[in-house]
This record gives structure tokens, C-alpha cells and sequence, in this order.
């Protein structure tokens, strides 16, 4: 799975929350605490470790159907070539829709495994997530849900899934959670 597939399907998901919850609530306000602007989330994205490159972090805010959706990301690289190892790691500002967060995060309490690979719930610093694995594509996938409104994923392509602990431990998750 690319990069922009897997962030297509979460913003696709994310205004489909948006659209249900404006459909269901449309005569009561909505109170909803605005996103953080994405130069302050750019410092959470980890520098390169020793022997790895990094490409320029990029990030945006967006106005999508009156809701604001801050996101950054930041592509890591190891060599060159096709088969050469690339970690993503991305963070959005999901603030704007509690109800997303909700929906999103209960589907994460799945688990199963097959000779394809494998997706289940997991727990990283009293954090809840979910990692997936599809072997064949040597891709996996780390979401963890920071502070109920900040979801980081790594993604790790042609490195084994055990890469996605080291790689979160290089974002200050901590210092994450205390933006506002």
C-alpha cells in the first residue's frame, strides 16, 4: 500500500465521520476544538537515524467541508533501488471530528492472521493501536492513537514489522500529546 492510498482512505473515511455526524446533529452547534496549525507538529517528526536519509517534512491545514484537518509527513529511506527499505511516518490532527476518532479506534479492538499476514490491536506507552502486516508486499503498518485526537502511522516497506516499535520510539509521543 502507497503512502497516498493509505492517507486517501483515512481523509475518504474521515469526511465520511464528518458527513454523518453533520446528518445526525444538524440542528445542535457544533463544539469542536479547533486543529493545531502544522508547523507545530513538523518538530515531532523524527530526524534521520545513522545511515537512513530523510526527505524535507511536509505538512498543510485544510479547510475540508468546514472542518480543519492539519497533517505532516515525513519519508525515510535506507539505499536505494526497489528493494530498498522506506519507513513513512505521518500525524493527523483528527480533532475536528471526536466521532471519527471513536469509530476509527473501535475497529482497531479486530485481530486476525493468515498466511497473508496478520492485523491486531496493540497498546504502545498506555496508547491504543493497531498494526498490520501483509507479507507479501514485506509492508506494515503502525497506527497509535495520541491524546484522543492525534493519530501517527508508520509505515515500514521491505523491513520486518518489528521495525515499526524502533521507529515509533523516535517520536516524542509525550510531547505530542501536550500540543493543543
Amino acid at each position: 500500500m502507497t503512502r497516498g492510498a493509505s492517507w486517501l482512505r483515512l481523509i475518504v473515511a474521515l469526511l465520511l465521520g464528518v458527513a454523518a455526524t453533520a446528518l445526525r446533529a444538524q440542528n445542535e452547534p457544533i463544539l469542536v476544538p479547533d486543529v493545531v496549525d502544522y508547523p507545530k507538529l513538523l518538530p515531532i517528526l523524527p530526524e534521520a537515524p545513522s545511515g537512513w536519509t530523510a526527505d524535507k517534512p511536509e505538512g498543510s491545514t485544510s479547510d475540508v467541508g468546514g472542518f480543519k484537518i492539519t497533517n505532516v509527513h515525513r519519508d525515510y529511506h535506507k539505499g536505494e533501488g526497489n528493494d530498498a527499505p522506506l519507513v513513512s511516518i505521518s500525524i493527523l490532527d483528527s480533532a475536528a471530528n471526536p466521532d471519527y476518532v471513536a469509530a476509527t479506534t473501535a475497529t482497531w479492538k479486530t485481530s486476525s492472521e493468515s498466511l497473508e499476514g496478520y492485523s491486531k490491536s496493540v497498546t504502545i506507552d498506555g496508547n491504543p493501536g493497531f498494526e498490520a502486516y501483509e507479507r507479501e508486499q514485506k509492508h506494515a503498518s503502525l497506527w497509535v492513537m495520541i491524546a484522543n485526537r492525534y493519530f501517527v502511522q508508520i509505515e515500514v516497506q521491505n523491513l520486518e514489522p518489528k521495525e515499526l516499535r524502533e521507529w515509533i520510539k523516535r517520536v516524542d509521543l509525550k510531547k505530542l500529546g501536550a500540543i493543543k
